[in-house]
């Protein structure tokens, strides 16, 4: 089986327990939409206790437990969407360095959660959301909480802070409510500080003004897509997490590449994938996404 892939494949990290439902619907219907093959991924992890042929053995089974969970969750995508082409992968190795280097080329990488904290994601040898949504070169989705589809109007929430990493972003869900007939809401949080209310308040036009701009390409490109502007007060990881409670997603940048277990994610990003009510979507800077 050939390991390439290209922008016309959706890459979904499969869990070696068990497949998640929850990623693997969200994979299906925007493969659905998207007219992306599925190219369902699972890595086998290096056994390093015991005797050698002990190891050789655990490894073995783990692989044909792996091909089980591939064929799960492969069987899972077709119930969805049974047009859809779906190519499984059993590899032998981490899953975040290889799901990152499968993906060189990916259109986007969907990965469920294990629910962890962030402690526990980030000191775990096994982690995969916050390295992958770290240093993957195309856009991350982790699914934590189902979409909700039954909010009207549907809409997708960007997070907007005025940089090259936000206009990606601001790009993506443009694209990503285009697909779905859904509107965006285009948030700007600005932390609470020790200036008077009378100066907060006369920055908001300027805040405003921000938002404007930075929606104002991908508004040109998709002219159907209904755009609110809103600024709030408080902490980034608050507000967003707030917003996302009846969004189908919500969007966010991320600024350069991720060092060792995504330590370059930053708060907010990381924050987001433990509170979020609803799928996170991590867009890179222009310069590592792919051209779709």
């Amino acid at each position: 089986m050939t390991s390439n892939v290209d922008p016309s494949e959706l890459l979904v990290g499969v869990d070696l327990n068990r497949p998640f439902d929850l990623p693997l619907v969200w994979a299906a219907d925007e493969a659905h939409r998207r007219r992306l093959t599925v190219r369902l991924l699972l890595a086998v992890p290096p056994t390093h206790h015991g005797h050698h042929v002990d190891s050789t053995a655990q490894h073995l089974a783990l692989r044909a437990h792996g091909s089980d969970s591939l064929a799960q969750a492969a069987a899972r995508i077709h119930e969805r969407h049974g047009d859809l082409e779906v190519v499984t992968e059993l590899l032998d190795g981490m899953p975040a360095p290889l799901l990152c280097r499968h993906s060189l080329q990916a259109r986007m990488i969907v990965l469920g959660t294990r629910g962890l904290g962030r402690l526990a994601e980030f000191l775990s040898a096994g982690s995969v959301t916050v390295p992958v949504s770290a240093q993957a070169p195309c856009p991350v989705v982790v699914v934590r909480e189902p979409e909700h589809i039954t909010q009207q109007p549907p809409h997708v929430v960007v997070g907007v802070d005025g940089s090259p990493a936000s206009d990606a972003a601001v790009a993506f869900a443009f694209e990503e409510a285009a697909l779905r007939g859904a509107e965006l809401r285009a948030l700007l949080v600005r932390q609470p500080s020790m200036v008077s209310f009378r100066e907060s308040a006369s920055a908001e036009p300027e805040r405003l003004k921000l938002l404007s701009e930075a929606v104002a390409g991908p508004s040109a490109e998709y002219p159907d897509v209904h755009v609110t502007h809103e600024v709030a007060r408080g902490h980034p990881v608050e507000e967003l997490a707030q917003a996302s409670e009846g969004a189908l997603a919500v969007v966010v940048g991320r600024r350069g590449r991720g060092g060792y277990m995504g330590m370059r994610l930053g708060s907010v990003v990381h924050g987001l994938l433990h509170r979020a009510h609803c799928p996170v979507i991590t867009v890179p800077v222009p310069s590592t996404v792919p051209a779709s």
